[in-house]
């Protein structure tokens, strides 16, 4: 049995000036461009695919559907983990305006943050979470921005910002949760934070009938890693939005460790992937492992050689953000200039997604 995966890409929209900018009207072009939190993000799908190849068709198809029709309306779209300086948007669903109530000042981060979702299709489950839990430093390979609402920070200034600008009451639904023993342990957390989360909503002047007609349980879960049980998915959450190839790379790299899961345990000790188990590491190490990665993006020997252990080729990967500028803080007029250079990158980019020739085909592909 081949497993599948597929790619969810949220898109930055903007005008010909690079000025943000409402995109909701690109989303009719296609049933898989979907408006997103904020009127100029926009979220890409592939449909589940079974090979690298299948994944690059897919999405060089629907992205150069929403290319093509932002083109027609004088738009264009931005792969970048922030838009550099700060979205000011109101939330436009009702969704969205019941998190802006909820979450207060802390939705803020929500509304600069554009994220690569990969979904892994279920089967050797706890192991699935436990290892994409453990691969959370690779959120450095593509890491794509160090700015967040105009001041230059992390290298990953998304992933801080989504883990840590939410506010404290907030922080278990955001950051990365712990190893767990069992998938019923896993659903049971979930479970928890989501009664949680109705209390603080009710607190917040929101009743809980109207927090559970909006929401499932795993709608209010946003960590890294969350366990999709409508689709059913295992979705790996931690990297920026980057340009298509690159989370194509990231994709496949990932899913070749994923599918080992089904014949190899996962374990804590002794880091990297051996013949007969996965080793991760305990997870406070992990945690500060991750602090780096998203502080230092590939820069530090420690993130460079963990990830390489776990069969990453740091090399093979040119992070945007570890280039995006040095100054400490970013104009409107450079921001603008910034966004139309990954526009057109990105275009460039699509165009040339089915030249690249594929990974070899993991174990899954060549069963």
């Amino acid at each position: 049995m081949t497993l599948t995966t597929g790619i969810e890409l949220e898109l930055w929209v903007v005008d010909e000036n690079g000025c943000l900018c409402d995109g909701r009207q690109i989303a009719d072009a296609h049933e898989r461009i979907e408006p997103e939190f904020v009127a100029p993000l926009l979220e890409v799908r592939t449909e589940p695919q079974d090979s690298e190849v299948a994944l690059r068709q897919d999405l060089e198809g629907v992205l150069g559907t929403a290319i093509r029709a932002a083109r027609a309306d004088g738009k264009r779209l931005v792969p970048l983990g922030t838009p550099l300086t700060e979205v000011e948007d109101a939330a436009p669903s009702e969704r969205g305006r019941l998190f802006e109530q909820i979450y207060g000042d802390g939705v803020r981060a929500a509304k600069n943050c554009a994220g690569t979702h990969l979904h892994f299709e279920r089967d050797a489950t706890r192991h699935q979470l436990n290892l994409l839990t453990a691969l959370d430093p690779a959120l450095a390979l593509v890491s794509s921005s160090p700015y967040y609402c105009g001041e230059r920070g992390r290298r990953s200034a998304r992933a801080h910002a989504y883990r840590r600008e939410c506010g404290t009451a907030f922080a278990p639904y955001c950051d990365l949760w712990s190893y767990v023993d069992s998938v019923a342990e896993w659903e049971d957390r979930v479970d928890r934070a989501f009664e949680a989360f109705k209390t603080i909503a009710a607190e917040r002047g929101v009743s809980a009938s109207r927090v559970e007609r909006a929401f499932e349980p795993e709608d209010a879960v946003l960590n890294p890693v969350r366990l999709r049980r409508c689709q059913p998915t295992v979705e790996w959450r931690a990297p920026d939005a980057a340009l298509p190839s690159e989370v194509v790379s990231l994709a496949t790299d990932v899913r070749a460790l994923v599918d080992q899961t089904a014949e190899k345990p996962v374990e804590v000790g002794d880091p990297g992937i051996h013949d007969d188990h996965v080793g991760v590491p305990e997870f406070d190490d992990l945690y500060d492992l991750s602090r780096v990665a998203i502080n230092f993006g590939l820069a530090p020997e420690p993130v460079r050689d963990y990830l390489e252990r776990m069969d990453f080729d740091c090399a093979a990967y040119d992070p945007l953000s570890e280039r995006l500028g040095a100054a400490d803080a970013i104009s409107e007029s450079r921001a603008r200039e910034i966004r139309l250079e990954q526009a057109h990158r990105l275009e460039a980019d699509v165009a040339g997604l089915l030249d690249v020739e594929p990974s070899p085909p993991s174990r899954m592909e060549e069963a």
